[in-house]
């Protein structure tokens, strides 16, 4: 669908690349720029025994090592941003400057070129160069960590790569946008968002609650989650089911029927949804009893019986052998010898008739810089003086970080 776009990712770490892996499953030409010694998030990715996380934010990408902190480093990018169709980035207003990448400057050069921008925190105000990672800027600086502490307690620490991945669906968004104006208009587009937009927007209904005075949060850190159809209950076997009640006048009764207690329907402490949000209490109390006394599977079938609203917690383990989300593609088959990448997780996207494709692995440091340089128009003995000056690697074969 997307295949005769050109994408220069020089983006670092997650969510700026992952919008760019979007557009290369979807057939984009993906070239991924990073250092002579490759994107740090390589190492990161490295620390827990391979580089799988690498895999998954770099598919369908070829890379070219490049030290653009260099004038002949910053001469190639240039070449290259001139017959782009897009350039993603997670630069700041002054790195942007100090590498010529403004979109003024970059509009001079090709005025079609889309330069796509994430951001910590904005691209205005006085933290706008500060350094934003999703813990901190998504999760953090949303409020969304402090309405998940439990009564009393600290916090919990945000789980990394989520508010990235959610915050590159946006930017993703915002490019295709762009490429629609383009059609319209044939100029580029600056576009930008930032981990603590997404994360704000994330947790839009909770900040626009606290916006008509009702701050859920302050709830929450009181009281914690108390209605019985909001929940998560664990089951004999150490396992969780959260019941989703938003209709409880609707699930009261399937929830009775499950649990084989129907009684409980004729209890005039339960007689109507207002009697049981004054016991709520004895009723999450009650519930939980009954759960406490099955195994999971029991209180599945229950539970899909009578029509509950409900999900079981699943472990990380279990997702990877969910068969619904295998059925839908969602987790899919690479057809890698690499023992650690038989799978991976495919974008969110699906368009009828496009099909998302997994071309090739991701790429060593530099596999691809020869290449790429070619189709640049650099001549061997160009190419040869970019290495010695080490502004280029052009070694396929160093070893994975």
């Amino acid at each position: 669908m997307l295949d005769d776009l050109t994408v220069i990712d020089a983006a670092s770490y997650v969510a700026g690349p992952a919008a760019a892996t979007v557009l290369g499953d979807f057939g984009a030409n993906v070239i991924k720029v990073e250092p002579p010694r490759g994107d740090g998030f390589r190492r990161l990715a490295a620390r827990y025994r391979t580089d799988y996380n690498w895999q998954l934010t770099s598919r369908n990408k070829r890379s070219l090592a490049l030290d653009i902190g260099m004038p002949e480093g910053r001469h190639v990018l240039f070449r290259l941003i001139d017959s782009a169709d897009i350039l993603v980035v997670n630069f700041n207003a002054a790195q942007l400057k100090k590498y010529g990448l403004e979109y003024t400057a970059l509009k001079s050069r090709n005025a079609r070129l889309i330069l796509a921008q994430m951001t910590g925190y904005g691209t205005r105000g006085p933290e706008a160069e500060r350094r934003g990672f999703d813990v901190a800027a998504w999760w953090a600086r949303s409020g969304i960590t402090d309405m998940m502490k439990l009564p009393g307690g600290a916090p919990p620490n945000g789980v990394g790569g989520v508010g990235d991945h959610a915050s590159a669906m946006s930017l993703f968004g915002a490019i295709m946008m762009a490429l629609y104006r383009r059609e319209k208009t044939g100029e580029g587009s600056h576009v930008t968002t930032s981990l603590a937009a997404n994360g704000a927007w994330s947790n839009g209904m909770h900040l626009q609650g606290a916006i008509a005075g009702f701050d859920l949060a302050a709830v929450l850190a009181e009281k914690g989650y108390r209605s019985p159809f909001v929940l998560s209950y664990l089951t004999r076997d150490q396992r969780y089911i959260v019941l989703v009640g938003p209709n409880p006048q609707r699930e009261w009764p399937r929830l009775c029927q499950a649990l084989g207690r129907d009684e409980w329907l004729k209890d005039s402490r339960f007689s109507d949804v207002t009697s049981i949000m004054k016991h709520r209490d004895e009723l999450r109390a009650m519930i939980a009893g009954e759960f406490s006394r099955h195994n999971l599977n029991h209180l599945v079938r229950s539970l899909d019986d009578a029509d509950v609203t409900y999900s079981v917690v699943e472990t990380i383990r279990d997702v990877l052998t969910d068969a619904q989300l295998i059925e839908n593609e969602i987790l899919l088959k690479t057809g890698s010898a690499d023992p650690d990448y038989q799978w991976t997780v495919n974008s969110p996207i699906e368009v009828t008739g496009a099909s998302r494709q997994l071309r090739r692995e991701a790429p060593q440091i530099g596999e691809h810089s020869r290449e790429i340089l070619r189709e640049a128009g650099f001549d061997e003995a160009g190419i040869e003086q970019l290495q010695s000056c080490g502004a280029v690697n052009t070694t396929a074969d160093l070893p994975k970080i």
